[in-house]
């Protein structure tokens, strides 16, 4: 089969900013496998992740780290390791998984570039059959529920302006509010006020991206009950899962992680502390990782929730095919894109539903020639 990997770049229409730092735009890459005149396509993000100094795990083994406090997957570490990997799957067909993710364990290929590998071959797939990759695996189109819209951190006013920019894109039906301002928990209350305020029927979520204490995360759990909010993602930053069972018993919230939890390996560790997980197509390595997610999450008792890093519409649009099997969905970020490329799942009463189409079902868009 041939691989060929290119980057393109993609504009926030609005930056976001979470307690780590702000981003306004990424460069992505674009993977295409060609076989039998079959050509699958694949995304790749890039992320960074920071881990608490003292964390007790240490990073990911198949993770490029650059050093030891951060897992961190830049575009430019992505493409060097698809450039090494790509001459050593050429001899592969697409059909042969299980030896191609040999050889991406073996080279230890960052989650991103493989998840780009992973989502061209289950395109390739899909096309090669004739068929979306909802129907092979059997999902049904109507349990899927709707996407959140992301309000970044921002002043009460400025948090207000994006609710009412989200609304028209997704009915913002289901927000998800970003907390953990370096300014501290006031200005996180400030702005949960302001949110509540302009948009009182909207269901709320709370990511806190690892940016409270543990003294923290009790008291802004037992705050956030009173405004009916659903759960609290990553109150307390990765590397802290030791603190986790404390949260877990006094907060009155359902606990979710996600910088915590990357691949299926993770999630039994966490089963008696946490109430779901957050599986990303980047973090876990694609698809089939995510599959492996969902089944142990179950398992484990635990719920599920599928998320997105600056994916555009081709990445978000593979994670809606295994969307039924979620409970939550976060899956908004190429809906928050100026110059997305591509075409593909679209919002239908504010979820996100994949089409028909063969395999990932996600055209490039001609408008964007």
């Amino acid at each position: 089969m041939h691989i060929s990997v290119e980057t393109f770049t993609v504009q926030k229409r609005f930056p976001l900013t979470i307690s780590r730092g702000t981003t306004s735009q990424t460069t992505n890459l674009w993977v295409r496998i060609e076989e039998q005149g079959t050509e699958g396509w694949g995304e790749g993000s890039p992320f960074a992740i920071a881990l608490n100094s003292h964390t007790t795990s240490a990073p990911k083994p198949n993770l490029l780290t650059s050093i030891e406090t951060e897992v961190y997957q830049s575009t430019g570490i992505l493409f060097e390791a698809l450039d090494v990997v790509a001459p050593m799957l050429e001899a592969f067909s697409p059909w042969e998984r299980q030896k191609i993710e040999r050889v991406l364990a073996e080279a230890e290929v960052p989650s991103a570039a493989w998840a780009s590998i992973d989502l061209a071959l289950y395109d390739w797939l899909g096309k090669q059959v004739g068929l979306p990759l909802w129907r092979l695996w059997g999902l049904n189109r109507r349990r899927i529920v709707p996407i959140s819209a992301t309000v970044g951190i921002n002043s009460p006013e400025g948090a207000r302006q994006r609710v009412r920019d989200w609304l028209p894109l997704t009915g913002g039906g289901m927000l998800k509010v970003k907390l953990g301002s370096p300014e501290g928990i006031e200005a996180d209350q400030e702005m949960l006020l302001a949110i509540r305020d302009e948009a009182p029927q909207a269901q709320l979520t709370v990511d806190a991206n690892g940016g409270w204490s543990v003294n923290e995360a009790l008291k802004m759990c037992s705050w956030l009950e009173e405004f009916g909010v659903k759960y609290v993602e990553q109150p307390i930053a990765a590397g802290q899962e030791i603190d986790l069972p404390l949260l877990y018993e006094r907060s009155p919230l359902p606990i979710f992680v996600d910088e915590s939890c990357f691949t299926s390996q993770d999630i039994p560790p966490l089963a008696d502390r946490v109430h779901g997980i957050n599986i990303k197509l980047m973090k876990s390595g694609g698809l089939t990782e995510a599959m492996r997610m969902v089944h142990t999450a179950r398992a484990c008792g635990l719920q599920v929730m599928l998320g997105c890093y600056s994916d555009s519409t081709l990445a978000n649009t593979a994670a809606s095919h295994l969307s039924p099997l979620a409970d939550y969905l976060d899956l908004d970020s190429h809906l928050n894109l100026i110059n997305d490329p591509f075409i593909g799942a679209t919002i239908q009463d504010g979820c996100l539903i994949p089409n028909n189409l063969p395999g990932l079902g996600v055209q490039y868009g001609a408008s964007h020639h």
